[in-house]
């Protein structure tokens, strides 16, 4: 692929189109900044019959106090339950009429709602989606039924031992911090959200300037950019610019809050996730972590996966991975394994990470760990939902677009010297805890 930035002309009464990249197949992403900040992503896949259009906004539960913990998420759920032209039910028989699908997520510092459909049907969701991000009621009525979906959700993510030793490891890791609490939030504190906290939220938070509107597939610019600017309507005015890059900030954790944190539960698998404090998304060392990462726990011929099960057969699950955020981030291994194997577990792992602190990696690692990385990216954008995931990610969270030859060529120019240099840090800096299982406080020192 090739970066092109030549402008090409714009509808009226709208900004500067720019063209992100095109390649050899015909495919373009384009980018737009409406009046009021909204900005708009596209790319054209000639190749597919299909669409898919997501429509970010920049908040999540790293966004939120502890008065009003779960919130983000809350809201993402009470957003379908009806608008002033739709009800809940209208939503859900429009889109399941023309067989695509509708649904969103709340991540830490984001929340998005999309919708996948054939691509003649790309009006519909644009204007489906537009109407539950603008025009929600957010009743009272509606608030207290969707109350006890999510603390069923809750419930839900507690019953599953490898779903809540990630959200444990979060706290352990990050304290009392927005990072450290669940993006569900607590059943104490769903339990006393208001009408009008969730309402307020929504008023002060779904601001245009925090707006991403994002599509991919047979779509063409011109086209998402007048079903966007009728569903918005008049929230499209003013000189408002997009609101500024999320960076993190001084006070961004250098070390785990506690060493070690446990949800006592009789389970005949013990989960655990030892980590540490990791990298930004924003920093530069990413990419030498990525492959880092990868070739010590991120598949079958990983170290951990073949020390820990293929050697021994300790576990049926371990492997690591990395989470970033602005200013900060994380890196972790996870395992499952029965209560008695776990002090010699744990004692593998320590030993694998120490050896990669020191010694780093070999040529063949680090070229096995590009290739997967390459490899797995390149396969991931096969269809039309990763592609609009990439593109709101790029404008959210790192403030730029990347085409994949670029990245592809940074991931490319990582060195063994490089991934020695990042492993010496990251392998080596302050660890903590998490523990799902059949353990007392007092029995955690000696793991």
């Amino acid at each position: 692929m090739t970066t092109d930035t030549q402008q090409v002309p714009a509808p009226a009464g709208v900004g500067q189109t720019v063209v992100l990249d095109v390649d050899e197949f015909g495919g373009r992403v384009e980018r737009t900044e409406l009046p009021g900040g909204l900005r708009v992503l596209t790319e054209t896949m000639p190749g597919v019959l299909s669409a898919t259009v997501g429509i970010w906004v920049g908040v999540g539960s790293r966004d939120e106090t502890d008065a009003v913990a779960g919130a983000s998420h809350f809201l993402e759920h009470l957003l379908f339950k009806g608008t002033g032209t739709r009800s809940a039910l209208e939503i859900a028989t429009a889109m399941d009429a023309v067989g695509g699908e509708m649904n969103a997520f709340t991540a830490k510092e984001h929340t998005c709602y999309y919708a996948n459909v054939l691509a003649s049907d790309l009006p519909l969701a644009v204007t489906l989606l537009g109407d539950l991000v603008t025009d929600a009621l957010n009743t009272a009525a509606d608030l207290q039924s969707e109350r006890t979906v999510v603390l069923e959700e809750i419930a839900m993510r507690d019953d599953e031992p490898a779903d809540s030793v990630h959200d444990l490891f979060a706290e352990t890791l990050f304290g009392g911090t927005a990072l450290g609490r669940s993006v569900l939030g607590t059943v104490a504190s769903i339990e006393a959200l208001t009408r009008d906290d969730v309402d307020g939220w929504y008023r002060s938070r779904y601001a245009v300037p925090s707006v991403v509107v994002t599509a991919a597939g047979r779509v063409e610019h011109r086209q998402v950019l007048d079903l966007v600017t009728a569903a918005f309507g008049s929230r499209l005015s003013g000189p408002g610019r997009p609101a500024p890059l999320r960076r993190g900030d001084e006070r961004s954790p250098t070390r785990p809050a506690r060493p070690t944190g446990l949800i006592r539960r009789r389970t005949e698998q013990t989960h655990l996730l030892l980590g540490s404090v990791g990298v930004g998304r924003l920093d530069d060392r990413r990419y030498a972590a990525a492959v880092m990462e990868t070739a010590v726990g991120g598949g079958m011929s990983s170290r951990l996966f073949q020390e820990i099960r293929e050697k021994r057969g300790l576990v049926y699950s371990v492997g690591s991975s990395l989470s970033h955020y602005a200013g900060t981030g994380s890196f972790s291994v996870y395992a499952g394994c029965s209560p008695k194997r776990v002090p010699g577990v744990l004692r593998l792992v320590r030993e694998e990470l120490a050896r990669v602190a020191a010694d780093g990696l070999t040529p063949e690692e680090v070229a096995r760990g590009r290739g997967q990385l390459k490899g797995g990216m390149v396969l991931g954008l096969e269809d039309t939902g990763s592609r609009m995931s990439r593109l709101g990610k790029s404008e959210l969270s790192h403030g730029e677009y990347l085409p994949v030859r670029e990245v592809l060529d940074r991931l490319d120019a990582v060195d063994e010297d490089q991934v020695r240099e990042v492993a010496a840090d990251l392998l080596t800096r302050e660890t903590c805890l998490a523990v799902v299982g059949p353990y007392r406080e007092s029995e955690l020192d000696r793991l």
